[in-house]
């Protein structure tokens, strides 16, 4: 069983940073495709950033430039820096793992139905 837990959510002003990070528990971390997801208003996870085993990344255009997605294999660790926060980037943030690397290059909600392994999720609440 592959465990996922997030911290560093939080509530910040619009134009603040967060940091969110994401412990994966067992040896296959350095093989896994990890991404950070958040929630639709219709409840669908839709992703933000994926990166794969050899470090690529892919970022949804609304986060481009202001997000950053990095891994440090050392500590079974994947985080999201978040900059230049909006009230429309609220929500609740969930990182996930998959061993096929071909999902690191699909954000879209039905591609993530197939990413068998999710953390719990961290709420991110942007104020104006």
């Amino acid at each position: 069983q592959v465990h996922l837990a997030e911290s560093g959510g939080g509530s910040v002003q619009e134009g603040g940073s967060l940091r969110l990070s994401c412990s994966v528990s067992g040896n296959a971390f350095g093989s896994y495709c990890l991404g950070w997801f958040r929630q639709t208003p219709r409840k669908e996870r839709e992703g933000v950033a994926t990166i794969n085993s050899e470090s690529n990344t892919l970022y949804a255009d609304s986060v481009k430039g202001r997000f950053t997605i990095s891994r440090d294999n050392a500590k079974n660790t994947v985080y999201l820096q978040m900059n230049n926060l909006k009230p429309d980037d609220t929500s609740v943030y969930t990182c996930g793992a998959v061993t096929l690397q071909m999902y690191c290059n699909d954000l879209s909600p039905p591609g993530a139905s197939w990413w068998p392994h999710w953390g719990q999720g961290t709420q991110v609440t942007v104020s104006s």
